[in-house]
């Protein structure tokens, strides 16, 4: 999905002249994302996955979707590394968002929706990109 964004930007932002260099280029990712200035497509699904999570956990106990989402299917995971879990991303996503006590916050709504837009407005759910990732641990 981040190529396939990436490559819109691209189409709609178009080249850019290097002066230096006297031609024309694309733009850089790390240049392309400072002129957009959105979040990403990533960061919008993970903020809507903590959006549903909120108003799931302040829906009636009884109600078919709090059924699922705690369902235990009683089968065993393949072997191998296990595949993340709707709940453990949206755990990790918690945490990252409101801290440790997040799951308290999400029962008072407004202090829920306060929440979700600093983290949409201050982009804490951006993922540094793997090139940035790879400047601070690859050896040169």
């Amino acid at each position: 999905m981040k190529i396939f964004e990436r490559k819109v930007y691209r189409r709609i932002l178009g080249l850019v002249y290097d002066n230096e260099k006297e031609n024309w280029r694309t733009l850089t990712n790390k240049e392309m994302y400072a002129i957009v200035k959105i979040p990403t497509i990533i960061e919008t699904i993970r903020l809507n996955k903590l959006r549903w999570f909120g108003h799931e956990q302040r829906m009636e106990e009884n109600r078919i979707t709090g059924r699922v989402v705690y369902m235990n299917l009683g089968t065993t995971r393949l072997r191998g590394r296990p595949r993340n879990r709707w709940q453990d991303e949206v755990g990790d996503d918690g945490r990252i968002v409101g801290g440790e006590e997040w799951q308290e916050k999400v029962h008072n709504i407004e202090e829920w929706k306060k929440l979700l837009r600093t983290a949409r407005n201050s982009r804490i759910l951006h993922m540094p990109m793997e090139w940035e990732l790879c400047i601070a641990v690859c050896p040169k």
